[in-house]
């Protein structure tokens, strides 16, 4: 049985679609099926894979809709053992398209009941916001992974997120779990970067990945060139990084 686990946090700029991609690669790489889903309307997961986000003709908009099944809308990637789910600029639409269907937190739940059991991890790439396209992420998922940056502005807004995600486990998906906090674009060389480390540690404890993401010229080169860090240096900090956090998945998750 897959598990489906959704990348969220309503900040932008956080390291979600970098921990999408990296974190589905490495998965890939460590001889899991895996299958990356674009639930953002920027497309940045689809185009930083290495799919021109112009040629997509079904995706996650199509998924929603329903006017098409999971498995017509899945491409296989160059990375071993990763497929993708595209997404496109329409995706926007989507929010207003479902506001009257009945049952709209659950229009991607009901898509990828077909395929859960094809893959080992199904990873969802979420927009920035609280809308309904991360409701309907979050309503599908077994689990949730925050990526925190290590910056000053961290934790603010992290409540809110935190009482989404205990209103979805209430109504929509009393099954919804909190995978772990994740550290991002952190810098030894910075006091702020290790006092957010220790504040983050200190108050959520156990809830928090072991692995920290650190700034990484490379991770930040990789998807300008539709590679995932493994593919395009494999030998660097973050792609060491993200095979950590890959790793400690798949032991909590064993």
């Amino acid at each position: 049985m897959g598990k489906i686990i959704a990348i969220a946090n309503q900040k932008g700029g956080v390291g979600k679609t970098t921990t999408s991609i990296n974190l589905a690669a490495s998965l890939g790489v460590l001889e899991k099926k895996v299958l990356l889903i674009d639930a953002d309307p920027q497309a940045n997961a689809t185009s930083g894979i290495g799919i021109d986000v112009e040629s997509v003709d079904i995706g996650t908009y199509q998924l929603l809709e329903h006017s098409n099944t999971a498995k017509e809308a899945i491409i296989s990637t160059e990375t071993p053992n990763l497929d993708i789910i595209p997404s496109h600029i329409d995706l926007v639409a989507i929010e207003i398209e479902l506001v009257d269907k009945d049952e709209r937190e659950y229009m991607l739940k009901k898509a990828l009941k077909d395929i859960k059991d094809e893959y080992d991890y199904i990873i969802i790439d979420c927009a920035p916001s609280l809308g309904l396209l991360t409701l309907n992420a979050l309503t599908a998922a077994d689990a949730v992974i925050i990526p925190i940056q290590c910056e000053y502005f961290a934790l603010e807004g992290l409540g809110k997120l935190l009482n989404t995600i205990k209103s979805v486990q209430k109504i929509h998906n009393p099954e919804l779990d909190i995978e772990g906090l994740l550290l991002t674009m952190y810098d030894s060389r910075l006091r702020l970067s290790n006092q957010v480390v220790e504040e983050v540690q200190k108050h959520f404890n156990d809830m928090v990945f072991k692995t920290i993401i650190q700034r990484n010229v490379r991770l930040s080169e990789a998807p300008s060139y539709g590679e995932s860090i493994i593919n395009y240096d494999a030998s660097s900090k973050g792609a060491n990084n993200y095979l950590s956090l890959a790793k400690e998945v798949i032991n909590k998750n064993a």
